[in-house]
């Protein structure tokens, strides 16, 4: 199949495998999904045709365990919250306190991060502010089967912030030399990296399942 003029997002909505092709290649399938799969690869300097072949082989895999479309509603928004909801929660605040201790012990140090943990701080205050809006408003709503016009509202804050936090990590990449440590990185800052390079593949899924998969389906026109 030739996906070069599909929007990645798409692509990643109806093949969930298609997802370990954009996080190996470091594209923006979340907030950047509606840009289509040879534009998104001309941008960032890959063969989109390259690119369509990875596709292909992943999908000729068969292993898609994530079918999304075959999940309600209700069982999306359950999944967000028991697994990326509770993710943050556990690992963000335990990022901040890493950070704070690499600038402040290796401060001298060649490539340390500085504003890290503020941009973490920032970044989480955001986050805690938008799960409990998704929590407390949009997913009660979601659960109680409101739907088309009535959910796009508050739909369109959620993407609005979104955006917002793609630009945190885009913020964080820039600190940290794309999440790669230096040579003489101790264990703590190495494990800081690692544990931010999780954050962010977890983060563009999440945003990704949200975007372009649960708010896709419940504003449409007659959706249920």
């Amino acid at each position: 199949m030739n996906t070069q003029d599909t929007p990645i997002g798409e692509i990643a909505a109806t093949h969930p495998a298609a997802t370990r092709v954009f996080l190996r290649h470091k594209l923006d399938f979340c907030c950047g999904g509606k840009r289509t799969l040879a534009t998104a690869c001309r941008q960032a300097g890959l063969d989109p045709a390259a690119i369509d072949l990875e596709l292909q082989t992943e999908a000729a895999r068969g292993d898609d365990a994530d079918r999304w479309e075959t999940r309600s509603p209700a069982e999306l928004v359950a999944h967000i919250e028991a697994h990326y909801h509770a993710a943050l929660r556990r690992d963000v605040p335990p990022l901040i306190e890493a950070a704070r201790k690499v600038e402040r012990v290796h401060a001298d140090k060649v490539g340390v991060p500085v504003g890290l943990a503020d941009e973490l701080a920032g970044f989480w205050e955001e986050m805690q502010r938008h799960m409990h809006k998704e929590e407390d408003i949009l997913f009660p709503a979601i659960r109680r089967g409101v739907r088309g016009s009535d959910i796009a509202p508050p739909v369109r804050v959620m993407e609005h912030e979104h955006d917002a936090h793609a630009l945190r990590l885009d913020r964080i990449r820039e600190l940290t030399g794309t999440m790669v440590p230096p040579a003489h990185a101790c264990a703590t800052w190495r494990a800081l990296y690692a544990g931010l390079a999780q954050l962010e593949r977890e983060l563009m899924l999440h945003i990704h399942l949200e975007n372009h998969v649960l708010f896709a389906r419940v504003t449409q026109p007659g959706a249920s």
